[in-house]
């Protein structure tokens, strides 16, 4: 009996991998019109609120209009098709351009979504591989679920698998953030004050010379006119203590705020052999990393995480780049807050029973924590004989930083060490703020032994060791103040064993 119903619609992941040729999203040159007027919105503003003469009150429309002709050109330009196991891009007109990317050489594809995709159903595609100064590739934009479908063609394309099913996507669940866990998030983070210090910048570079300016003395005229009204002494001191005191409170709610904004929803997730982190309130962010191409681990622990009982860890994968492919971007946080033993846990997920956390510690160089206050020393010193031009002999007072930077020196000298096992390579470094970083032998690709002319002084020297997608915003893997003799036994051991493995990344 033949059926009447009609035949079910392809599911997104075959639609994609039918080898044809597809466009973006019909509504993708709007988005990127709003992308190049993101970064062009300065200028435009500045050049329509404070241009001279009505001859340039057009300019600003003639610049929208090329950008916008700019999109509209690359939507229709703009091309792509599955080819096997590999991605092939073809875009341009006039300078044609063929990109061929195979699924085994993208490293982490990540998945955005603002208010402005929700509504219109689509979804920004990145995708990063382990090398280049930029994305292998950034589509602005498709239709959710052919971004979805592509996410999961890659994924199990480059494990050497065929499509999944759309209902095949659950993962297990290696990490979730609850909103209790983001606030804690915001009260330990300091990104309300890099946001409103980065705010104050941009505001005193784009308004009138004298407007910040004649503002922020108006202000400072109001404060101190209000204090001056008040008695001398206790109350003066409590009236400026309280305003300090507010003025941090408001940036730790800013803080909480934004941790909110970005982490919302946080989940970390296993797929396979790649991690697949969400996060998101406003904008929706899912990224998908292999676990092979991890090539560090960063745990930290500040002053306020252990007030908390918390820490944060992060990985450095390889060839990571920043926004638009210009800069090294923040390392991607697995966690971005847990409790210690939460983390320990993740870790022997990921790493494996027994890998973490390591059995001992090997101490530095017995002076070691002389050789750390040498910093404070010259500080002290600067600062007492700057204070003293100002006040006096009353400026000696400043050496009294000399006690606090021997303590912090000892401290951190009795924590910091090393460890290597058969696996893993591990420092640690800090006291006030800690740091845990290690990475697997087979990642290591280059050592250095340091020897500064003071470390040869002090009979020590420094091991440096790197890896492939090291982040500018990653402590440096590093054992500084070892006894020279271990340090270079350290260094002969390291090379012989790096040198028989062959490097995975």
């Amino acid at each position: 009996m033949t059926s009447t119903e009609p035949t079910p619609a392809p599911t997104p992941a075959s639609d994609v991998a039918a080898g044809h040729e597809r466009r973006l999203h019909p509504w993708s040159w709007l988005f990127v019109l709003l992308g190049a007027l993101r970064q062009f919105i300065v200028p435009l503003l500045v050049l329509m609120f404070f241009g001279r003469g009505d001859r340039y009150a057009l300019w600003p429309l003639v610049g929208v209009g090329v950008l916008a002709l700019f999109a509209v050109w690359q939507y229709f330009t703009y091309r792509y098709r599955i080819d096997g196991d590999s991605l092939v891009i073809r875009s341009g007109l006039l300078e044609r351009s063929l990109r061929q990317v195979p699924f085994s050489r993208i490293h982490n594809v990540e998945l955005r979504q603002t208010l402005l995709h929700r509504l219109f159903g689509v979804a920004e595609v990145k995708l990063e591989s382990a090398g280049g100064d930029k994305p292998e590739a950034q589509m602005r934009v498709l239709r959710l679920d052919e971004a979805l479908a592509l996410e999961r063609l890659i994924r199990h394309r480059a494990q050497g698998g065929e499509a999944e099913a759309p209902e095949a996507v659950a993962g297990d669940t290696l990490l979730a953030l609850s909103t209790p866990e983001i606030v804690r998030l915001g009260l330990i983070s300091n990104r309300g004050m890099i946001v409103v210090g980065a705010a104050f910048a941009l505001a005193w570079q784009m308004f009138p010379e004298d407007t910040m300016e004649n503002a922020f003395r108006q202000a400072w005229r109001s404060a101190f006119g209000y204090v001056e009204h008040l008695h001398a002494g206790w109350n003066t001191a409590l009236a400026v203590a309280g305003v300090v005191v507010l003025a941090l409170v408001l940036v730790r709610l800013f803080s909480v705020v934004l941790a909110l904004v970005r982490y919302h929803g946080f989940r970390l997730q296993a797929l396979g052999r790649r991690l697949t982190i969400e996060r998101g309130l406003l904008a929706r962010v899912r990224s998908s990393v292999s676990r092979r191409r991890i090539q560090a681990w960063t745990l930290r622990e500040g002053l306020l995480h252990r007030v908390f009982d918390r820490r944060s860890l992060s990985i450095d994968t390889a060839g990571a780049q920043g926004e638009d492919g210009q800069a090294q971007r923040e390392p991607p946080e697995l966690a971005p807050i847990a409790t210690p033993a939460a983390c320990d846990a993740l870790l022997q997920e990921l790493l494996g029973d027994g890998a973490w956390p390591p059995a001992g510690w090997q101490p530095l160089h017995p002076r070691a924590w002389q050789r750390l206050l040498l910093g404070d020393v010259v500080f002290a010193v600067l600062l007492a004989a700057g204070l003293c031009w100002y006040v006096g002999p009353w400026g000696l007072l400043g050496l009294l930083w000399l006690p606090w930077g021997a303590w912090l020196a000892l401290r951190h000298a009795r924590f910091a060490g090393y460890h290597m096992d058969a696996r893993l390579f591990a420092v640690r470094e800090g006291w006030w703020s800690r740091h845990w970083r290690f990475a697997e032998l087979d990642k290591l690709q280059a050592l250095q032994l340091r020897r500064s002319p003071l470390d040869r002084c002090f009979g020590m020297a420094s091991l440096w060791l790197d890896t492939a997608g090291a982040g500018a915003m990653s402590p440096p893997l590093r054992v500084r103040y070892l006894p020279d003799a271990e340090a270079r036994a350290l260094y002969v051991a390291l090379n012989r064993d790096v040198s028989r493995r062959p490097l995975r990344w």
